[in-house]
């Protein structure tokens, strides 16, 4: 009789080691995984993987193909992307402080000009086109490209002048409004578009 005491005794002791092991077991891990959960948020928080990113790559320096990509790049900033224009090219022209404010308007090969080429072709024809492209933006309160690009930057567009094109137009880097991140090439270009979710070439 008192060796079938014992060893119920033994068992139950056992018994509440175990359950006090395992009550300890699922505690550790519960506090494991919460300390993984924190973890994998933070550095969701750091890669930015919420935010819907955008690469523009402006290739163009004329008047009216310059303000796609920067109108593009200061809306999709104002939505809360990420999002950076790399500018190469002709397109550098709108980053040049002193160039950007004389974008020119090309009459000729213009589909949308209410001349003939042959027409257009004419000396002072692409004057008198960036003439009344200028005079339509100011009657109408766009933006001009000198704006769009303080907003830009104001809203975090991360607006590139290609390094290649720098050098190859003679370009010094104090040329570029302040705020343009210069000394960028085309690997770094092509990585930020990889990573990116949304890629445009204009």
């Amino acid at each position: 009789m008192s060796t079938d005491t014992s060893e119920r005794s033994s068992t139950e002791a056992a018994a509440e080691r175990t359950d006090a092991f395992d009550d300890e077991t699922a505690a550790e891990l519960a506090a494991e995984i919460d300390a993984l959960r924190e973890e994998v948020a933070d550095l969701r928080d750091e890669s930015g993987d919420d935010e819907t990113s955008m690469v523009i790559v402006a290739t163009k320096g004329t008047l009216d193909m310059a303000y796609p990509p920067l109108i593009l790049a200061s809306t999709a900033a104002a939505f809360g992307w990420n999002v950076t224009v790399f500018h190469t090219f002709w397109g550098l022209d709108i980053l040049h402080e002193e160039k950007s404010k004389n974008l020119k308007l090309s009459a000729v090969g213009n589909p949308s000009m209410p001349v003939p080429n042959a027409v257009a072709a004419l000396p002072g024809m692409d004057s008198m086109a960036t003439r009344m492209m200028n005079r339509k933006i100011a009657d109408n309160g766009t933006a001009t490209i000198e704006e769009l690009i303080d907003v830009s930057l104001d809203q975090g567009v991360d607006l590139q002048a290609c390094q290649m094109t720098i050098e190859l137009m003679g370009y010094d880097e104090d040329d570029f409004y302040d705020g343009v991140t210069t000394g960028v090439g085309a690997a770094t270009a092509l990585q930020r578009m990889t990573d990116a979710d949304v890629q445009l070439l204009v």
